[in-house]
């Protein structure tokens, strides 16, 4: 999830810089989505949207269902930006972001972040109903209020609460835009994501410890410290790695799940310890890097595996 970044700070003083017109301006509002990390969000609840089995793919919904998921997940984005624009300001990988450089101001982000969510929740409930917009008003809620405006400077577990539960609200809104509802089956399907988010975000935070530290964030590098960090990351990574299995165990999903499931968490179960062993130096932090990619990779082969096993059942049937 990394943004452009700036080698220098910006003092929270620092007047607003006249915003440039044109592309680039448009360029900045785009940038305020975090287009990068939000393509994940949207990857999720594809998965989501496809993972139920008793249910014919409509794909005039799906796709407007899509739409309505991207827009709430940019929305809750452009929150989260006009809210941490005095932390962005002070860190060096975030100092260069449209609102602290000044290119664009908090109340237009303020507005833009609005007027995207009220649209997202406005088509989605148009598009599947009450149960499915209101799963994507607990995901904007979730990541856009209860994390970001409270979760993430008041604790080091923000990732463990806030994150966790922000992670399987997604697809769990896929699920709700395509049946109306959301039951065990589905809980079962995607609740490996809840202990699979705080070693994702912890392995960069120890690579980016002291901009945290800068910034007074209390996440948990800065907090409990390196070692205890890094053993965290081995227990929830073995926890994740578990309920991976459940689908299969359960009769949701098929071998080749399994077989994704069995080989990535045994790899990041090897990963995680290795990064526990390492010296805190710069090895650990390439090691850090390392894991935190393969877990990334990890998830998006799970859920890969996923869609394609629902479009091979959607081919038979």
């Amino acid at each position: 999830m990394v943004m452009a970044e700036t080698g220098h700070r910006l003092s929270l003083t620092t007047p607003a810089r006249q915003a440039p017109g044109g592309w680039r301006r448009i360029g900045d509002f785009v940038a305020l989505t975090k287009p990068r990390p939000m393509s994940v969000v949207v990857f999720t609840a594809l998965a989501g949207l496809l993972a139920p089995r008793s249910v014919p793919l409509d794909l005039t919904k799906g796709m407007l269902a899509m739409a309505a998921i991207a827009l709430g997940g940019g929305g809750s984005a452009v929150l989260n930006m006009w809210f941490e624009r005095d932390l962005d300001a002070r860190m060096m990988r975030t100092a260069g972001r449209p609102i602290p450089a000044g290119r664009v101001t908090p109340t237009a982000a303020l507005a833009f972040a609005v007027v995207l969510i009220a649209v997202a929740l406005t088509l989605m409930f148009w598009v599947a109903g009450l149960v499915a917009m209101a799963m994507l008003a607990a995901t904007i809620l979730f990541y856009g209020v209860v994390y970001t405006m409270w979760l993430k400077r008041a604790t080091a577990l923000n990732v463990v609460v806030g994150g966790g539960l922000a992670s399987i609200l997604t697809p769990l809104t896929g699920w709700a835009a395509a049946v109306g509802t959301v039951g065990l089956e589905a809980l079962a399907l995607f609740v490996f994501l809840v202990p699979w988010t705080p070693p994702h975000v912890w392995s960069q935070a120890l690579v980016r410890r002291e901009d945290y530290a800068n910034a007074q964030v209390p996440m948990m590098p800065v907090v409990a410290g390196s070692e205890r960090t890094r053993t965290m990351i081995v227990a929830f990574t073995i926890a994740h790695a578990v309920l991976a299995l459940l689908p299969f165990a359960m009769g949701i999903a098929g071998f080749a799940w399994l077989a994704a499931a069995l080989i990535g968490g045994a790899v990041l179960v090897v990963e995680a310890v290795d990064l526990a062993r390492r010296p805190d130096d710069a090895e650990m932090r390439r090691a850090a890097w390392r894991f935190y990619r393969h877990n990334s990779i990890y998830v998006a082969v799970l859920l890969t595996t996923l869609i394609a096993e629902r479009i091979v059942v959607y081919s038979i049937h």
